[in-house]
């Protein structure tokens, strides 16, 4: 594909990826893409990545049944971040909230509030506890 090659990665062969509910514009995620995910979401619509922890593609919901369907991918101005505008299915965090950004700072950032509680116990969104993973 040769848009492909417009993309900039970085020297490790990734593209960050801001993930947003294409329903209410919420920022759903934020993942790393290298071109082979890239081109596997393109190819499938569905949301693939590159888990830097495991080293091995990842599609989103895979395991959990909480599938993101991409409806739009936009490059931003530089072409070193993309974002992909989703339907997400269930949550798309791995804590059972719908979007992984559910704490905010308060003050001068002495402590996290969690502004959004979880929609789904994690530990039921695998079937296993998070550790066991």
């Amino acid at each position: 594909m040769e848009i492909l090659d417009k993309i900039k990665f970085d020297d490790k062969g990734l593209v960050p990826a801001i993930v947003q509910d294409n329903l209410n514009g919420h920022v759903l995620m934020m993942a790393y893409m290298n071109r082979e995910s890239l081109k596997k979401t393109i190819e499938t619509g569905l949301a693939t990545y590159w888990s830097r922890s495991r080293q091995k593609f990842w599609v989103k919901g895979e395991t959990s049944g909480h599938l993101q369907y991409v409806r739009e991918i936009l490059v931003d101005c530089d072409a070193d971040t993309l974002l992909l505008k989703v339907d997400q299915t269930g949550v798309a965090c791995h804590e059972g909230h719908r979007s992984c950004f559910f704490r905010k700072m308060i003050g001068q950032g002495e402590a996290l509030e969690v502004i959004s509680p979880p929609a789904k116990c994690k530990n039921d969104i695998y079937g296993i506890k998070q550790e066991e993973r």
